[in-house]
């Protein structure tokens, strides 16, 4: 059983009350006069209990209150209220004021007053520092209502405008009496509230503690300022009290900013045209001597079958099958400028490549030419189109040959190089791991006015027909278009070195492929039934002459609705042949994942002029579909469908 413990013995209570410093603690009898005095009231009063005992309270009152009775009045309100609280000025011995805070609570025995207990706290500090913040808040309020460069104003946590200075009258056009208690949404423009922006500021600034934006605001009289916003939430005790917002008028910044914009397209606009200008040029110049060289065969290729003289005809044929393939090799360059090109990029091993590559290298360059290749060791694997990547490495050998005329050194290198940040920025690239191919010639070199128009479509320093503009061009859009960056140093007569930068690819290279053999498209196999969809009807009558002439049964349809009707019908398709580009709205890829939901095991072999991501899809071709880009030997194109076709028997 736990015992209460025993009350504190008396003389206990007076040496705690003796103990206290920070308080004056004392007695009074009923009459006023002090009966006892603590430290506390000794350190702050200035008397000794020897000199206050005894004593009226009312000597530590000012001359003004004790002529105005407040000593008696604040005895009075406690023995009638039970206590009595006041803060004001109070005089120690030595005449000096401290600004005090006083309590007086009466002292009663059964129900007889006898006396007070009067605690009194020296607040002058306290006091000092509170008003030295009215003067700064004061001070303050007189500046922002001073400002007028800005809109400084108040909201409630509702958003309702609680005080206006002088620049948000100047900017808004609203005085303080028109717009306070007014919510502040009646600034934004109706397109604005329509959508919430107003209440989704509030809500920002509620959950994060600041929103800031640029935006169109209006005045009074309903015109349309550019204003920069911030809005603070503003809290007391954790307690969301409201948010304070600024508005700076950036109307003036903005026009400017519009201007220049404007200026800035203007002078774009005027530079594509004259890139497009050259471009155009340079592609109507090249293919009309290509088809004045096709054309011309042909026309004395049908002069020669007319007469019945066929002698002499194989070189007319050739002439023209000459033109046709130098225009495709125009139509790839031009893709590969463009990003456009269909590439089938593989896990490559960059140095196998090359070593491949050198034999041909040291032969396309010459004798004159020294070729040094340093190949680094655990270089990393690259995702690329490997017959690309040589095209554009041979490229950059011929260009390195052809700035050495009279015979120099041409170094091949490769290595990895992690870029950071601000390597990656620098190069135009993100940041990470790449294979650098570094392709260094000792040759006349390049001034920066050539080197800024070097990747330029048919930009050329060489004679008249020694090149046609498009080398970098195409090797810069084969980069890009594999993630990746090509770079240019030089000077004049001290050589260059192109860099070519392509991303690391996690995973190991592919082994090396055989190279093929052209044999003579075998024939099909009889009963085999092909749909062949373009909108080119010529297009499908040749595809559909060399198939048939290998056995295949064809169908016919002009764009992806109608192969797609085909498709979900039950006619047997073993093949489908067909074009990327559909007119319709639906492109060749889209009719064949369509088709794929009800046949899942359809073989599907595009054909198209250039692969557009969006046509072929962000992902790889799925299992079963293949891609060849136009032109192409129709006995290529037997081949392959002979190849899709026969691994269909096998599965």
């Amino acid at each position: 059983m736990n015992t209460p413990p025993s009350p504190l013995p008396g003389n206990v209570y007076e040496l705690l009350v003796q103990a206290v410093v920070d308080y004056a603690i004392y007695m009074l009898d009923p009459q006023g006069r002090v009966m006892s005095w603590n430290p506390g009231a000794e350190r702050i009063k200035g008397y000794t209990a020897s000199e206050i005992i005894g004593q009226h309270f009312s000597r530590f009152y000012t001359e003004e209150e004790r002529a105005g009775g407040v000593p008696a009045t604040a005895l009075k309100i406690a023995a009638e209220s039970g206590r009595f609280t006041a803060e004001a000025w109070r005089v120690r011995k030595d005449g000096s004021r401290f600004w005090a805070l006083v309590v007086i609570d009466p002292i009663r025995q059964a129900g007889t007053l006898v006396g007070f207990a009067k605690i009194t706290r020296d607040m002058t500090e306290q006091r000092e520092a509170h008003l030295a913040l009215l003067e700064s808040e004061g001070r303050f309020r007189l500046l922002v209502q001073s400002v007028t460069d800005y809109a400084i104003f108040m909201l409630d946590p509702n958003g309702t405008v609680t005080n206006w200075n002088a620049g948000a009258e100047r900017i808004k056009g609203y005085t303080a009496s028109e717009i306070v208690g007014q919510h502040f949404s009646r600034f934004y423009t109706p397109e604005d509230i329509a959508e919430g922006v107003p209440f989704r500021a509030l809500d920002t600034a509620r959950r994060t503690g600041r929103f800031e934006a640029e935006g169109w605001r209006l005045r009074r009289d309903g015109s349309r300022f550019w204003a920069s916003v911030v809005i603070d939430a503003i809290h007391d005790a954790g307690r969301l009290v409201g948010f304070a917002k600024i508005t700076r008028d950036l109307t003036e910044r903005r026009e400017t900013q519009i201007q220049l914009e404007q200026s800035r397209e203007q002078l774009f606009q005027s530079q594509k045209m004259e890139a497009v200008g050259h471009l155009t040029g340079g592609i109507a110049h090249d293919f009309n001597n290509l088809l004045t060289a096709i054309t011309g065969s042909l026309d004395l290729l049908e002069a020669k079958f007319r007469q019945g003289r066929l002698e002499g005809a194989d070189r007319f044929i050739d002439a023209a099958k000459e033109g046709a393939r130098r225009a495709a090799a125009l139509t790839q360059r031009l893709l590969a400028f463009s990003r456009r090109q269909a590439l089938d990029p593989k896990p490559t091993d960059a140095n196998r490549l090359i070593g491949s590559m050198e034999e041909l290298i040291r032969r396309s360059v010459g004798p004159e030419i020294a070729v040094e290749v340093t190949l680094a060791a655990g270089l990393w694997t690259t995702l690329v189109d490997p017959p690309q990547l040589e095209n554009a490495l041979l490229n950059l050998c011929i260009n390195a040959r052809d700035a050495m005329p009279g015979g120099g050194r041409l170094r091949i290198e490769t290595s990895n190089q992690r870029l950071n940040e601000r390597a990656a920025r620098e190069q135009d690239l993100a940041p990470g791991p790449y294979v650098v191919f570094r392709v260094s010639d000792t040759g006349t070199g390049m001034s920066p006015e050539v080197i800024a128009q070097a990747f330029d479509p048919f930009f050329t320093t060489k004679p008249i027909g020694k090149g046609t503009g498009l080398g970098l061009s195409m090797i810069y859009g084969f980069a890009r278009q594999s993630g990746g960056q090509v770079r240019i140093s030089s000077e004049l007569g001290r050589g260059t070195v192109v860099c070519l930068y392509l991303p690391q690819h996690l995973g190991d290279a592919e082994a090396a492929e055989p190279a093929p053999v052209l044999l003579k498209a075998p024939r099909g196999p009889n009963g085999r039934t092909l749909l062949v969809v373009d909108d080119e009807p010529m297009v499908r009558m040749l595809i559909k002459e060399v198939l048939e002439e290998q056995g295949y049964a064809i169908t016919e349809a002009e764009d992806g609705h109608s192969g797609l009707a085909i498709l979900q019908s039950d006619a047997r398709i073993d093949l489908v042949v067909s074009d990327l580009g559909l007119p319709g709205g639906m492109n060749g890829r889209q009719m064949a994942d369509a088709a794929r939901t009800i046949r899942p095991d359809l073989k599907v072999l595009f054909i198209t002029g250039y692969a557009d991501r969006a046509m072929i899809g962000e992902r790889n071709l799925e299992q079963g579909m293949q891609v060849m880009t136009k032109p192409f030997s129709l006995d290529v194109l037997a081949s392959r469908v002979a190849e899709m076709t026969n691994e269909a028997t096998d599965h």
